[in-house]
């Protein structure tokens, strides 16, 4: 260890002495014997002597790492599971950041709380990575493995447990609070996180977590007391209604805080389905308006229960709680449009794509999966997620028909699963998903929920040939997509800040001024939206720095609690609370959002925004919005998507 340790400061300090321009000649040879000792018992100690001098000596110049002020926790645990050299750079950053935090380094630009804080994070998201006690031979796990829970070993003697449990809590409320549909993530972070139990917390600390791990496996007392379902199930027929009251009450109570679903409310609600459905509607939480709801639909919410919740679709549960909740069942049409799915014939591509949901213990078919997506989708409408696909487009259109078409919705998903086709029309010309080859997305990736797996590839597809249509007219081609595309409630008036000949940047000051004019309830008269605004956003990083273009829903457009006009939007992004560089945050809750909303204050996302629609009946006048406000968002712009483009 002594003669490593002296080549590695031998390493360290050619490179500190090479000049800039041969620094990347001598940066190997530091990287190389960083990895052996990382891989070693105590080589993590060895390095963190030496953190301090890194930035200066060259270790991160001219690459991805250099400026730490750029890092972000999410990013560091993909890293560090690589192999090759990008693990070991971010291993080495980890460290640096450490002697940050600890004082031993004081950087410019970040400070030691802000140091302590990223590695709290970092540490939290990849708990996973952090073992008691490391294997005496470590050779069966992959050098990289090895590396990084030495690295995570040492980290978390370094920093608080309880701090780490602090930012653990964050994050799972951050995510549970968005009410998505897909909670795979939310999940793996509270299985993680039940090793924190164990750690010396505090009573407020250890109970938040505790309350999450509850959730997802045994809420109740009665639950708790049986290590499987058949026992706990077993245990219920000789409960008196008054006890299945109680757990009915303390499951929901559960549901409801944190949107989350444990298998065992599962079998409860199996169980009332066959003894006591009157129980049901206490068990799923229903507020007044789902148990008229359910009362007036009991044989379907019977069949619902029978066929499509399952533990492996349990959290379908919350969405039919949901749906319940919002009358959807009102819509007369909609019940015969369920029943229609009891029996459908399923295609055999789409019995394939499901079949990843189904376990052969399951017992539940295809069309019961199908029937718990529908359940989920109607009833948490803004809970859609695209996934990693970049397919924003359709995300957004099942969101807005499953609040606003859901007949429309049925239909499709009924042709897509027995026919494996949709079919829309574009300006009286039909278009068949069965027969178009190439999509905006390409391959569809599977972490997505039942029915955006079954309709995604479909609407990816058509969408793509609408807009290969427009591509000659000279304008943004979603201004006739969009109203085709999602439905004729779209409006008419459509405004894009480029100029699709020219790709600069075009009367902005107008775009500004007609957002104003037709959104802000100051400028606008007073019009309300009456159907969610499909709109086109710049996606920026932490630094403004522009990534792509976004496609949202503007879903309501109000005052929050401190009188300050907010833009409240659905995002089909996995994770909405983004930080979008220049102060500007978006946020999931604390400013009135309901759930699955995101929302900015009204000129931070008008700043973001390149394409819009709009209705001209609904119009104040223009020239009302003061100078100062078009100024504001103009700077804001420029300085940061605005630096990719040409400004006229």
């Amino acid at each position: 260890m002594d003669l490593l340790e002296t080549k590695f400061v031998a390493a360290l300090n050619t490179l500190d002495q090479a000049k800039p321009f041969a620094k990347s000649l001598y940066q190997t040879d530091v990287f190389q014997l960083a990895n052996e000792l990382a891989c070693m018992e105590n080589g993590i100690t060895i390095l963190d002597k030496y953190a301090h001098l890194f930035d200066n000596a060259g270790v991160f110049l001219g690459g991805d790492w250099e400026d730490p002020t750029k890092l972000q926790p999410p990013f560091v645990g993909n890293s560090l599971r690589l192999r090759g050299i990008y693990s070991i750079i971010e291993m080495l950053s980890e460290m640096r950041m450490l002697a940050i935090a600890k004082g031993t380094y004081k950087h410019a630009q970040i400070t030691k709380e802000e140091a302590n804080a990223f590695l709290n994070e970092v540490v939290a998201l990849n708990l996973d990575l952090l073992s008691n006690k490391l294997p005496e031979d470590s050779s069966f796990l992959e050098e990289h493995i090895v590396r990084a829970q030495y690295l995570f070993n040492f980290l978390v003697q370094e920093l608080s447990f309880k701090e780490v449990a602090e930012q653990m809590i964050k994050e799972i409320d951050r995510l549970t609070v968005q009410r998505p549909i897909i909670t795979r993530r939310i999940v793996e972070l509270i299985e993680l996180s039940e090793q924190l139990l164990n750690s010396t917390l505090d009573q407020e600390t250890f109970d938040a977590l505790e309350k999450y791990c509850r959730a997802i496996d045994t809420p109740t007392p009665l639950s708790k007391n049986f290590s499987n379902a058949r026992e706990y199930r077993l245990k219920l027929e000789e409960a008196t209604e008054q006890e299945l009251i109680a757990e009915a009450k303390l499951f929901a109570q559960s549901m409801i805080d944190t949107g989350l679903v444990s298998p065992y409310h599962v079998v409860l609600l199996r169980f009332l389905n066959r003894k006591d459905s009157e129980i049901i509607p206490v068990a799923l939480g229903l507020a007044e308006a789902g148990i008229s709801s359910f009362n007036d639909h009991k044989k379907l919410i019977h069949d619902i229960i029978q066929i499509a919740i399952y533990p492996q679709t349990k959290q379908a549960v919350y969405g039919l709680s949901n749906m319940l909740n919002r009358g959807v069942l009102k819509i007369d049409s909609l019940v015969p449009a369920f029943g229609q799915l009891f029996e459908l014939p399923i295609h055999a591509e789409v019995q394939k794509q499901l079949s990843a949901f189904a376990t052969d213990q399951s017992g539940i078919s295809m069309n019961g999966l199908l029937i718990a997506g529908v359940v989920s989708v109607l009833g948490q409408p803004l809970g859609i997620g695209q996934g990693q696909n970049p397919t924003c487009q359709s995300a957004r259109a099942i969101s807005l028909w499953a609040q606003f078409e859901p007949n429309l919705l049925m239909a499709y998903i009924a042709s897509a699963a027995r026919d494996y086709n949709i079919e829309m029309t574009f300006e009286g010309e039909p278009i068949h998903s069965n027969l178009l080859t190439e999509g905006i997305a390409g391959d569809i990736q599977q972490d997505l929920d039942t029915i955006s797996i079954l309709l995604v590839p479909h609407l990816d597809k058509i969408y793509n040939a609408m807009i290969k249509r427009t591509l000659l007219r000279g304008e943004d081609g979603h201004k006739w997509v969009n109203r085709e595309f999602y439905g004729e409630w779209i409006p008419s008036g459509f405004m894009n800040a480029i100029d699709q000949l020219t790709l600069k940047v075009k009367n902005y000051s107008a775009f500004v001024k007609l957002f104003y004019a037709t959104h802000h309830p100051m400028y606008n008269e007073g019009s309300k939206l009456i159907y969610p605004n499909p709109v086109g956003i710049f996606l920026t990083n932490i630094h403004g720095e522009l990534l792509g273009l976004h496609a949202v829903s503007i879903q309501r457009i109000e005052n929050d609690q401190h009188g300050d006009c907010r833009v409240y939007f659905y995002n089909p992004n996995n994770d909405s609370t983004q930080n979008w560089g220049q102060g500007i945050k978006v946020s999931v809750a604390g400013f009135g959002e309901l759930e699955g909303e995101s929302s900015l204050p009204f000129h931070e996302f008008v700043a973001r925004m390149y394409a819009y629609h709009y209705n001209p009946y609904e119009q104040g006048d223009t020239y009302m919005v003061e100078e100062r406000l078009v100024k504001n968002v103009e700077e804001l712009a420029k300085d940061s998507w605005g630096k990719t483009y040409i400004w006229e």
